[in-house]
């Protein structure tokens, strides 16, 4: 089930950071010797930082650190942290007089499920940094999934547990991974097995309802914002030798793991982004790569629901087997 992790690619530390009482956390991603980086944003309610930087008419061209995290907006203070750890360790882009890091971040909405006043900040993400390592295999309720739900137009009442999920594809020398925090407002899907592992989960009946067929029912009014609202942002990570240009079209590409395994996504009530991060190393083809990263996202989706535990009231999948 659980097929690799993000730090299959060399030269990538992983760390994490959560407050289990409050449902809220991070997870971040440090390149010491400096990534290519790109994005791609197709959600229309995306908390992000420094995402501009990586288009490929912009002057920066290596990233030094990623951090995906709860809090909605409040969240993207948690940067700041990671830049305060690269910085101390002499890290980041050289400006003659210092180093600066380049750090990107994407954060997911999950003030609904715990306490909204805690959020992930500079502390908990310099902490997480200290702790990063170059092996990582965390899954679940940790980190920035430690908040995370899916299938939300009705509310907390009908959602499930989601969270972190990590997979890796391999072709000879070629590595393709990605990190998860899955945070949607739709229904989740294993691609690969063709079946529905989570979503709005009727408990007194004892199945899951179609978030399509209840927006269809919906009051003209119908606003996701008053029931729970959602998100959800990824790292996809490789040794291929990728401009910044071409991991903007990785992150494209990718976004098709996210259509496979999540219905509806890329709503109004979704900030779906992806982050793409090249160390180098080997000569690949970028739809190659592209489509490995598709496929490893989707993995990644299902390994998110495989190994989240029912928490803050709501049903995880091992809870309807």
């Amino acid at each position: 089930m659980y097929d690799g992790f993000l730090t299959d690619v060399d030269g990538i530390k992983v760390g994490h950071g959560q407050d289990e009482r409050a449902g809220t956390g991070l997870s971040l991603a440090i390149f010491e010797e400096g990534f290519s980086c790109g994005v791609d944003v197709r959600g229309s309610a995306p908390g992000t930082r420094e995402t501009d930087l990586l288009k490929a008419e912009n002057l920066v061209d290596k990233v030094h650190g990623i951090v995906l995290a709860g809090g909605s907006a409040y969240g993207l203070d948690a940067a700041s942290g990671l830049m305060k750890f690269l910085g101390e360790n002499n890290i980041g882009m050289d400006v003659t007089v210092c180093k600066v890091p380049i750090v990107v971040s994407a954060v997911i909405f999950d003030l609904s499920v715990g306490d909204p006043f805690v959020r992930p900040d500079l502390q908990m993400a310099y902490d997480a940094a200290k702790n990063a390592s170059f092996k990582d295999s965390s899954l679940g309720n940790i980190g920035g999934g430690c908040g995370a739900s899916v299938g939300k137009i009705l509310g907390n009442d009908f959602a499930m547990k989601s969270g972190l999920g990590q997979s890796s594809l391999k072709i000879n020398n070629l590595v393709v991974s990605s990190m998860v925090i899955l945070n949607a407002f739709g229904d989740i899907f294993d691609y690969e097995k063709g079946k529905q592992i989570a979503g709005v989960y009727d408990r007194k009946n004892k199945k899951f309802l179609s978030t399509l067929n209840l927006y269809e029912k919906a009051n003209s009014d119908y606003n996701a914002f008053n029931r729970a609202t959602n998100t959800t942002i990824s790292l996809v990570a490789t040794n291929a030798d990728l401009t910044k240009a071409s991991c903007n079209k990785v992150s494209q590409m990718a976004h098709d793991g996210y259509a496979r395994s999540i219905n509806p996504v890329h709503t109004m009530f979704d900030g779906d982004t992806i982050f793409t991060a090249a160390s180098g190393k080997v000569k690949a083809d970028i739809s190659l790569v592209g489509m490995m990263a598709a496929k490893s996202i989707s993995r990644s989706i299902a390994n998110a629901i495989y190994a989240s535990k029912s928490s803050y009231g709501l049903y995880a999948h091992e809870d309807i087997k």
